[in-house]
């Protein structure tokens, strides 16, 4: 499994939010791109970006502090926040993303995901963010009628290299995963499923080794890094040694 630290831009920083809150945002950093190089001088081997004001606007808003911690890298990095059409996930993945995440635009059109895992193979994710267990779209300030589960399933046969899966219930509340709703997905399906939303420490991590599911990618981590709940050494050592 990967664990993917989390880099949440708004406004050009490195911030961290609560359960998704743009006003309940804590800046860890003002310079993304030197928080990209110490988290792969740690020994991360991806990172998981996010425009979050992107998310807002609907079309990228962070671009210059995205190319810039693409600058400062050598291992890959993947990217969410205000991609919506073809031409925006053709523009970052020349520009060195090796994975986009389609979130509000893989609810609201189904069908840009399913050609854009046909124009580009390998290198679409899809981003489901759960609220009470359904789906969140818009920075997610809307809460559609879908569960997680019932979205997924549409993706099944498309081609999809990952669904990044966040209880936004948890998200930077430092409350631990929800390994049991995450398992559940990852045994429903046959796309692989990366954990997000509330990892707060060592457990969780040995909590996701613990499920013992193929079906599991990794976790992603945020504010228990920024926080030094979580140390980076210990958890990339534990998961290679599950490997």
């Amino acid at each position: 499994m990967i664990l993917f630290p989390a880099i949440d831009l708004k406004d050009g920083q490195c911030v961290r939010l609560v359960r998704g809150l743009m006003e309940e945002a804590t800046v860890f950093n003002d310079d993304p791109a030197a928080q990209a190089r110490a988290f792969e001088q740690a020994g991360f081997e991806y990172i998981h970006l996010v425009d979050l004001n992107g998310a807002f606007a609907g079309h990228p808003v962070n671009a210059g502090a995205v190319e810039a911690i693409l600058n400062a890298i050598s291992i890959p990095a993947q990217l969410g926040g205000g991609i919506r059409d073809l031409a925006t996930i053709e523009m970052w993945l020349d520009k060195g993303i090796r994975r986009v995440i389609i979130g509000t635009a893989a609810v609201k059109n189904p069908a840009l995901v399913i050609d854009a895992c046909a124009r580009f193979p390998g290198r679409i994710a899809v981003g489901l963010d759960a609220k009470g267990g359904r789906v969140a779209t818009e920075g997610w300030a809307e809460v559609s009628d879908l569960t997680v589960l019932d979205m997924a399933r549409r993706f099944e046969d498309a081609g999809v290299a990952a669904i990044i899966y966040t209880d936004i219930d948890r998200d930077g509340v430092l409350g631990g995963l929800n390994i049991e709703a995450t398992v559940a997905l990852a045994n429903a399906i046959s796309i692989p499923v990366i954990a997000s939303g509330g990892l707060s420490s060592i457990e969780d991590i040995r909590a996701l080794i613990a499920a013992n599911c193929k079906g599991l990618e990794g976790a992603i981590s945020g504010r228990a890094l920024y926080d030094g709940r979580l140390d980076p050494k210990e958890a990339i050592a534990l998961l290679k040694g599950a490997a």
